[in-house]
């Protein structure tokens, strides 16, 4: 009997121990958050898998533009490409000279946007930890500077869009279709009569636009000749180290920069414990109240529909004291239609944490900032009159404490941690990236 008492005891007190640590473990997650979170999801998209975004090497599950498919040895040439100093070649002055990239104002410290309110390519000095000590040189002024009148979007989860930059300009097919008048020649813009998906027609338009060079023999004398070989294989040897063909590298290789490691994306996957249940309940509030889920949507939480928002423009806060007209009118700076006038393109939402700046001209210092303008929908910019704003633009009437959850879901469980996985150890040319200017080398101990 006195045994029996006394393994009584130890049960009860194993079995407290063990409750104990079960309600106390941080992976706990309440099964009813998680069960509202997929009802919720199944309800809007049909099943948690449509949210999922692929692996970066699927590329049959990648959207693909048909006339340039992914394929492993393009997005090699790609990676090296959108990365590489060496193709400075057309800089205003000559100290630009093999110092800016692509990546110079997209790269992975930044979530592949810049690290600063307004990127810098050509002209810039220094580069920080991520990018947020770039700074117009002292030897440029404002007319020699490569510098974007709007915030650089990011290129992260780009496969999801078919057009691209704010105003949506770049990108033949789809949400383009109709706009054949506004593809002006002798602009930038001309180069959607090459027929391409906007990533592709942004990647080549782009190295004009950001002084780069295709040069045949910096390619020829490099490792980058037998890279355009294996990538090109069936182009004319003539043809195939060109321009075009390394933007169409370039595109594919920014078709396989996916946020697929975020904690949302393994919770989708089936890990329960991926997001915490405050970030679980964020989430809901994302496709529930909030309303999130009508512009931001599908597995880049992006958008290829255009809104008036009533943000304010970049002018004044930064190295380009005026912003033209049609910047400013977004999407019907480009179409000319006055119905498009003040709309931006909605941009995907996955690893907004490393950056300062949000909304089309940066007027917010952060995401928590964003929500709550949304949130309100009093717009700040006074040269948007009111009857252009989104009708979708009204009070949402969402709590501080909704704000938070919402803060924490958008900034934590869409936060992919591993971005440098995108990133190569080195250059063909053995050049520093993403920029090789001194103070960026010394910045980031490049040699």
């Amino acid at each position: 009997m006195k045994n029996l008492r006394v393994f009584n005891v130890l049960a009860i007190c194993v079995a407290s121990l063990f409750f104990s640590c079960a309600t106390d473990n941080d992976d706990y997650v309440d099964i009813t958050f998680q069960n509202n979170l997929e009802k919720k999801i199944i309800e809007l998209y049909g099943s948690k898998e449509a949210l999922i975004l692929p692996a970066s090497n699927n590329y049959s599950a990648i959207p693909n533009d048909l006339k340039n498919p992914i394929t492993e040895a393009k997005v090699a040439l790609g990676k090296m490409l959108f990365h590489e100093t060496g193709l400075a070649k057309n800089p205003k002055l000559s100290q630009g000279m093999d110092t800016y990239s692509c990546a110079s104002c997209h790269h992975a410290g930044a979530g592949f946007q810049s690290g600063i309110l307004q990127g810098i390519g050509e002209g810039g000095f220094g580069f920080g930890l991520f990018g947020e000590e770039r700074t117009k040189s002292s030897d440029y002024t404002e007319e020699h500077l490569d510098v974007q009148p709007i915030r650089s979007p990011s290129v992260l989860n780009v496969a999801y869009q078919d057009v691209m930059l704010w105003n949506g300009q770049f990108g033949a097919t789809g949400t383009n279709a109709g706009t054949e008048a506004n593809w002006t020649a002798g602009t930038p813009k001309e180069s959607n009569t090459l027929g391409f998906e906007g990533v592709e027609i942004q990647a080549i338009a782009g190295i004009n636009v950001h002084r780069l060079v295709i040069d045949e023999d910096f390619i020829k004398n490099s490792s980058y000749k037998a890279m355009f070989d294996s990538a090109f294989p069936n182009v004319n040897v003539n043809e195939r180290y060109s321009k075009l063909n390394a933007g169409l590298a370039i595109a594919a290789y920014e078709r396989t920069l996916l946020a697929n490691q975020a904690p949302f994306q393994k919770w989708l996957k089936g890990e329960s414990i991926a997001m915490s249940n405050d970030e679980i309940q964020g989430a809901t509030l994302f496709f529930d109240k909030a309303k999130c889920y009508t512009c931001h949507s599908g597995p880049g939480l992006n958008g290829m529909s255009f809104h008036a928002l009533g943000m304010k423009d970049l002018a004044g806060n930064n190295v380009l004291t005026v912003i033209d007209e049609a910047t400013k009118k977004g999407r019907g700076g480009f179409t000319g239609n006055t119905n498009d006038d003040y709309k931006f393109k909605t941009p995907q939402l996955y690893n907004l944490k490393d950056v300062s700046f949000f909304g089309h001209g940066g007027s917010f210092e952060s995401v928590k900032d964003i929500i709550r303008y949304k949130s309100e929908a009093v717009h700040e910019n006074i040269e948007v009159p009111s009857n252009k704003l989104s009708p979708m633009f009204v009070p949402l009437n969402l709590t501080d404490s909704e704000i938070d959850l919402l803060t924490l879901f958008v900034e934590n469980a869409l936060y992919d941690d591993n971005l440098k996985r995108f990133v190569p150890e080195s250059l063909p040319s053995g050049y520093c990236f993403p920029n090789a200017d001194l103070q960026s080398s010394l910045d980031m101990n490049c040699n």
